[in-house]
């Protein structure tokens, strides 16, 4: 049967933003900006809190809400269909492998109906004592999510970790979705609170080697993570001493340790450059000590060996695609490095992690991830890696230090996850969970392959593409297109229960990793930036062409799909070649990318000049940045269907962002197609909180593309 919706209802008309011209010049260039005024003029205080939002930009927003509610009313009872199937591959009951540390194991669990996670522990010996899903053997429930939840209107949880001596519980708490925490502190025993909440912090904490003090980051007036605080358990934060303070607007600070435990780092960086300082947990109130002064374009990364030398992954030295070297705590600057493992271009080494007798470290070659093991005895390597054409393999490393057993996770996109622990002196590997699928899953039902387009330059572009053995291959199905490109951050070839909701109904699901990740070394990732920029931009372009070519799909019947940096992709897409699209959605997209990168006032733009150029400063980058900022290019053409989310507490993409262009969009564009603008008025960049709640915005996202994309035949429940 066809899921499609009827059309021929009669809708409101779509709301118009007044026009309130806001002509500026800057490298003799004219801007016009009519719809600035949707930027509350308090805009950091609206969002803390929602609450305070111009009346005006309220009745605006919430206009596109109802108009949007009011378009996909006919698809209700299908989205109340795709979130009951999507509910049913979860395992309500559900919990992560146990994680050792000292005399207890930690992990967290789900209980049926439950949004939200229950952290646990139990005794060590209790591993594996319950079946999957269920309690351990003296479990010690530490923090209840959905209590915690209870009467708040938005939830959402950092760090949550327990100290060194396992008697207490520290965790952060967001209640607006604006990132901006408050840390509390209880007695695992008792679930006494024992510390004064923490306010207006980062989701992070570190703990001293005692457990008597805690180490936080705080935010600034404009929204950016600058100063580290030392602060005994149980004092009031004024009495809190300053570590750290950040004193350029261009780096944000954070907060970590070494695997071992024994020092505590602060990190300063922005997307090309980084610094550390470090201080040993054992004596919190010492000074932090410097490892290496910030270069600009250096990024290191900082891990010891047994207490010895700093173990630093870097790209100094012209290693673009890192290396790792090593050097005495003592005297670690860059004049005392020593090489471990050299640089190897087109092999980017993504992370290290150093072990009391192994040292395991993460790669990426020809797209795809492998682990390496050294034995820090016999100097040996060894790989851990797979045959698929197309997977995602992560590690999680635990708590524990001294230790010969590996956690990673592994998942394709037609294979649930496995989690395997990993002897890595015997290299026997067992498979501690599979994720499972109630509602049934057969891997043999799905195709997934890897593909390459062939860019104008020369280039090849991965693209994982997914799609049901049954599905036509003639052109006539529709297609799924993601990309994100951005940051150097790839996207995996992972494994999505939602997705198969689409892939079901026909659709081919295809990720297309184009240039501004790392897919292809960091070199990828610099072609993909700054001046280069657009390239990302025809990759994706290209990718579209080619599951044309191939048949795969037809034109116009491609949905592009983005989230935040790969919003903007989106937008500088349906801007450039919009007959290749019939649907697209933008997910709190960057699209006011020009006026955002030049105004230093918003929570990430200095930070952010490295990744796009300052066009405030540097009229080259302003021409760059113009000529693809989706905002700007808006132009009088047919667009295709377009549904657009932002939130008022974000604080990554600000939400006048979304709101200018789909108001641009609605006073431009030539066509009638759908466009609609779905604000969440308590949420930020993260979007709903709760593992249900998020899979109601999926089924309002998936329900749009079936009104727009319907293919003719579908294999719906």
């Amino acid at each position: 049967m066809s899921e499609s919706t009827p059309r021929d209802r009669v809708l409101p008309a779509p709301p118009l933003a007044a026009r309130q011209p806001h002509p500026t010049t800057i490298h003799g260039a004219d801007l016009a900006d009519d719809y600035a005024w949707l930027r509350d003029a308090q805009w950091r205080e609206a969002m803390l809190d929602p609450a305070r939002l111009d009346a005006d930009i309220r009745a605006h927003l919430d206009a596109e809400n109802d108009y949007t509610e009011a378009v996909l009313a006919d698809t209700e009872d299908l989205q109340r269909r795709l979130v009951a199937e999507m509910r049913a591959r979860m395992a309500e009951v559900d919990a992560s492998v146990p994680t050792p540390d000292g005399d207890h194991v930690y992990y967290v669990r789900f209980r049926e109906g439950g949004q939200h996670p229950i952290f646990c522990r139990a005794p060590r010996s209790a591993d594996g004592s319950a079946r999957p899903g269920e309690a351990l053997d003296g479990e010690t429930i530490l923090l209840d999510g959905d209590a915690e939840a209870e009467g708040r209107t938005y939830f959402s949880l950092g760090a949550v970790d327990h100290s060194p001596d396992h008697s207490r519980l520290a965790f952060a708490l967001d209640e607006r979705g604006s990132e901006a925490y408050t840390i509390h502190v209880r007695d695992i025993d008792t679930g006494v609170e024992i510390q004064p909440p923490i306010d207006n912090a980062t989701g992070t904490v570190a703990w001293s080697a005692d457990s008597q003090t805690l180490f936080y980051v705080t935010l600034d007036d404009n929204h950016r993570p600058c100063r580290v605080w030392r602060l005994p358990l149980g004092a009031d934060q004024a009495s809190a001493e300053l570590v750290y303070e950040e004193p350029d607007p261009g780096f944000f600070v954070s907060l970590g340790e070494t695997q071992s435990g024994r020092y505590l780092l602060i990190h300063a960086h922005d997307h090309a450059t980084s610094e550390t300082r470090y201080i040993p947990a054992a004596t919190p109130h010492v000074a932090p000590a410097l490892i290496a002064a910030r270069q600009i374009g250096r990024e290191y990364s900082v891990d010891d060996d047994n207490g010895t030398h700093f173990v630093m992954l870097t790209n100094a030295g012209e290693a673009e695609d890192f290396r790792l070297v090593r050097a005495p705590i003592e005297a670690p600057d860059e004049a005392q490095w020593e090489e471990l493992v050299p640089h190897q271009p087109g092999r980017l080494i993504l992370d290290h992690v150093e072990l009391a007798r192994f040292r395991v470290r993460m790669e990426r070659a020809d797209a795809l991830p492998r682990i390496i093991i050294t034995d820090k005895q016999t100097g040996t390597d060894h790989a851990i890696a797979f045959e698929a054409e197309a997977y995602s393999l992560g590690m999680s490393v635990g708590y524990e230090y001294d230790t010969s057993t590996l956690r990673f996770l592994y998942s394709a996109p037609h294979t649930p996850d496995e989690t395997f622990d990993y002897d890595m002196a015997t290299r026997a590997r067992t498979l501690r969970k599979q994720r499972q699928v109630p509602s049934g899953f057969d891997t043999d039902d799905y195709i997934v392959r890897r593909s390459t387009a062939e860019t104008h330059d020369g280039e090849q572009v991965p693209i994982t593409i997914t799609h049901h053995k049954d599905t036509p291959l003639d052109g006539s199905a529709p297609c799924l297109l993601h990309g994100y490109g951005a940051y150097g951050i790839s996207e995996p070839a992972a494994f999505s229960a939602s997705r198969f909701s689409l892939i079901d109904r026909g659709f081919v699901y295809a990720i297309a990793h184009v240039r501004g990740g790392k897919e292809r070394g960091y070199r990828w990732y610099r072609e993909g930036k700054l001046a280069r920029k657009p390239n990302t931009f025809a990759d994706f372009i290209r990718v579209a062409e080619h599951l044309i070519e191939t048949g795969y799909t037809g034109a116009g019947r491609i949905a592009a799909h983005g989230g935040s940096a790969g919003g903007m992709l989106v937008g500088a897409v349906v801007n450039q070649r919009p007959e290749l699209f019939g649907a697209a959605v933008a997910d709190v997209p960057f699209v006011d990318v020009l006026n955002t990168m030049m105004d230093d006032s918003l929570p990430l733009t200095p930070p952010e000049w490295p990744e796009w150029g300052n066009p405030r400063d540097d009229a080259d980058a302003f021409a760059t940045i113009r000529s693809y900022c989706p905002y700007q290019n808006v132009t009088a053409q047919a667009y295709p269907a377009l549904l657009v989310i932002a939130g008022v507490s974000d604080p990554r993409v600000t939400y006048w962002e979304p709101a200018k262009w789909v108001a641009k969009l609605r006073a431009t564009k030539t066509d009638t197609n759908t466009l609609l603008l779905k604000t969440h008025m308590a949420a930020g960049h993260g979007g709903l909180p709760g593992r249900f709640a998020a899979l109601e915005e999926t089924g309002l996202i998936y329900a749009f593309l079936l009104r727009e994309l319907a293919p003719a035949a579908t294999r719906a429940h």
